[in-house]
């Protein structure tokens, strides 16, 4: 079993120093599915739910989060990033959110990648909690992550 890297010898939390790694272009790319009701993907669609555009703000809202992820995970280091894609889309059964982050740096941005999913189907959830009691946020994961060296 690999040992995990948030705690130290006796178990306690840390946060990673990352100091002496390479800065590498790094690439994280995340997806998660809300389901919703027939009446709600119609009213998306055609966009007519009071709160206003559902996709457009989901996306925004998954960009916020995704440059505030170290505030929202405490073990999570502060990267300043370079993209950050997020991508809202209607599909048969719900909502579908795709997120792309990158960063030149010394460490991942796959947690920024799942928070910007994670965000922007919670949004999704609250702009049509009054109109939709079925909603199911599921399948949020990672779907890649890269990290490239830069030549010098």
């Amino acid at each position: 079993m690999t040992k995990l890297t948030h705690t130290d010898s006796e178990g306690n939390a840390r946060m990673v120093d990352v100091g002496d790694k390479e800065i590498q272009l790094r690439v994280a790319k995340a997806s998660g599915h809300i389901l919703l009701s027939e009446d709600t993907l119609k009213l998306i669609s055609q966009n007519l739910l009071k709160k206003g555009d559902v996709l457009t703000i989901a996306e925004i809202a998954g960009i916020q989060a995704a440059k505030r992820t170290s505030e929202l995970i405490p073990l999570c280091h502060n990267i300043v990033l370079n993209k950050v894609l997020v991508k809202a889309s209607l599909d048969q059964s719900g909502v579908t959110i795709n997120s792309e982050v990158r960063c030149t740096g010394i460490t991942g941005v796959e947690m920024e990648a799942l928070t910007a999913v994670s965000i922007g189907l919670l949004t999704v959830y609250d702009m049509c909690k009054a109109v939709d009691k079925t909603m199911v946020i599921q399948e949020v994961q990672l779907i890649e992550k890269t990290k490239t060296n830069i030549p010098r």
